[in-house]
């Protein structure tokens, strides 16, 4: 259908006060017709033949100018131009060193209640020959010592629910709750190894009874203006002479030993000696060149309350270790126990503390 369009009758219709009438005639007898719902309806500005602006100020219009009915907006949801990175970075918790320095071992298992080890140590004394002596003896003194069992446990729990809203962010949160579940057991049990457990025969690296008293630095390693490269080394060799009196000589400085301290306080190995020859750690090195140095947080503050512990550890004297991480059950996984609509799981680990065979042969010392 075509309407034919004469501008000037209708600006001059319009004009004349005609407007309403126009609207009712268009809807009327053309079928067109402007819903006033949507605002208020005007014309817009037109312009004449000759290009003279004219303003037509009236109630109707010959285009649809409404009012919003919705909020203002110039723009689209923020997260439709955000990026989210695929991998998953999980936050890191400090080093478990416990089984790096003493070398871990299993111990019965789970149900296990207390471990027994047997010393013997050789005793004897002998006097001048003669056909009708009975002078002289020798004999064993055999010794029990025992350690108990720590158990310990975490529960993991996770729903339907939780599933689905975290799959939406693309996170598998049922693995994510077993890493968690399974660091925690870790964390518990480097604690064990380190500190034992109080009030039963727990014993850990640093607080065993039978350990020797530790050693005083010349001066503090980290707090000291006085403490240099010179002095760090002359520590180091004064806990070798110790280990020396404490083992009757039974340890060469080629042995394998192990140098164990705090994190910060390792960095003080690095000192360059007086003469700018060597640094403490390169001295280490060329002196006992089977001797490794480790470190772990657990020797310095806030974590050791006495300050900056130093341990000086033989590994290993014929074919037996000075001391051993051990543990009864790593790591258990119970029933899954099923509800209706999540899931929970309890997980436990066991263990002995640090077993010290011959705490003789290690020496301590606070920096």
């Amino acid at each position: 259908m075509q309407l034919a369009y004469d501008s000037k009758r209708l600006t001059d219709a319009v004009r004349a006060g005609l407007a309403a009438e126009l609207i009712r005639r268009l809807a009327r007898e053309k079928g067109i017709s402007f819903d006033e719902r949507l605002g208020e309806q005007r014309f817009v500005q037109m312009l004449d033949r000759g290009s003279t602006p004219i303003a037509l100020d009236t109630g109707m219009a010959l285009d649809v100018q409404s009012e919003l009915v919705t909020v203002s907006n110039s723009g689209i949801p923020w997260f439709l131009l955000n990026w989210q990175d695929p991998k998953i970075i999980a936050i890191l918790v400090s080093p478990m060193m416990a089984a790096v320095i003493a070398g871990e071992t299993g111990k019965g298992n789970w149900a296990t209640e207390t471990a027994m080890f047997r010393t013997a140590e050789a005793v004897g004394e002998t006097s001048a020959y003669g056909d009708y002596s009975d002078s002289g003896s020798t004999n064993v003194n055999i010794n029990f010592p025992t350690r108990q069992n720590f158990l310990f446990q975490a529960f993991m729990q996770y729903g339907e629910l939780e599933l689905a809203r975290y799959g939406e962010a693309q996170i598998d949160w049922a693995a994510q709750q077993q890493v968690s579940n399974v660091l925690a057991l870790k964390k518990a049990l480097n604690y064990l190894y380190f500190y034992g457990v109080g009030g039963i025969e727990n014993y850990g690296l640093l607080n065993d009874p039978t350990l020797p008293p530790a050693l005083t630095a010349t001066y503090s390693w980290l707090s000291s203006a006085s403490a240099t490269a010179n002095t760090m080394y002359q520590d180091i060799v004064r806990m070798y002479i110790q280990l020396q009196a404490q083992t009757n000589g039974t340890v060469r400085s080629d042995d394998k030993m192990v140098l164990a301290m705090s994190n910060t306080q390792s960095a003080a190995l690095e000192y360059i000696t007086q003469y700018n020859t060597n640094s403490v750690k390169a001295l280490l090195k060329q002196n006992y060149p089977n001797l490794r140095i480790e470190t772990a947080p657990e020797y310095g503050p806030p974590y050791n309350a006495s300050g900056q512990l130093m341990q000086l550890i033989v590994e290993e004297v014929e074919g037996q270790r000075t001391v051993e991480v051990a543990y009864s059950s790593k790591l258990r996984a119970h029933n899954m126990v099923v509800a209706p609509s999540s899931w929970r799981q309890k997980r436990s680990s066991g263990g002995w503390g640090a077993i010290w065979y011959r705490p003789n042969f290690c020496v301590q010392m606070i920096a």
